[in-house]
């Protein structure tokens, strides 16, 4: 029992600064370019107000994170079995809040920013299938935020890694 819980408490320090990236990723984005404007107008794109990196890779990781590195600490009543099915259910929390954090990311990484275009503001990439994340020439088309697409793409992968590491932690 002695070695399962010095583990489960690595396992929870290693993902608690990957949770708190989650989080700081997530508020990058709301402020594209560290502006405010865009998030006071609500010229974000539509998925990141469902906040994957802070509600998923964040908040719901840090179940998780707070069980695994408390595990035997208290050894008032609990016995092992709760302390182990508490665990289990800790990281079911977990898998579910980087699974949320991941596909969230992927879409809205499909969906393409919100932009300003010769259209007015719009998603100049909604329809290509993604296809623009490997055609940089084609992202001149967002006139505001300035380089949004990239600022967007960066942050959006970063938290794709990241969801993909705390899922198989």
């Amino acid at each position: 029992m002695c070695c399962s819980v010095g583990f489960a408490r690595s396992l929870g320090l290693a993902l608690l600064p990957l949770a708190l990236c989650c989080v700081l990723a997530n508020m990058l984005l709301l402020f594209p370019m560290g502006e405010i404007s865009y998030l006071r107008d609500h010229r974000l794109s539509s998925y990141i107000w469902y906040f994957g990196g802070l509600g998923g890779g964040g908040l719901l990781m840090l179940v998780p994170v707070t069980t695994f590195i408390s595990l035997g600490k208290c050894s008032c009543c609990w016995n092992e079995g709760l302390m182990m099915c508490g665990s289990v259910l800790a990281a079911v929390v977990g898998m579910v809040g980087s699974g949320y954090c991941f596909v969230l990311s992927g879409m809205t990484l499909l969906q393409g920013p919100l932009c300003f275009t010769a259209l007015g503001w719009t998603y100049p990439f909604s329809d290509d299938g993604g296809r623009y994340l490997l055609e940089p020439d084609s992202w001149s088309q967002c006139l505001q935020p300035v380089s949004i697409v990239e600022w967007n793409v960066s942050l959006l992968c970063i938290l794709l890694g990241l969801a993909a590491l705390e899922f198989l932690i």
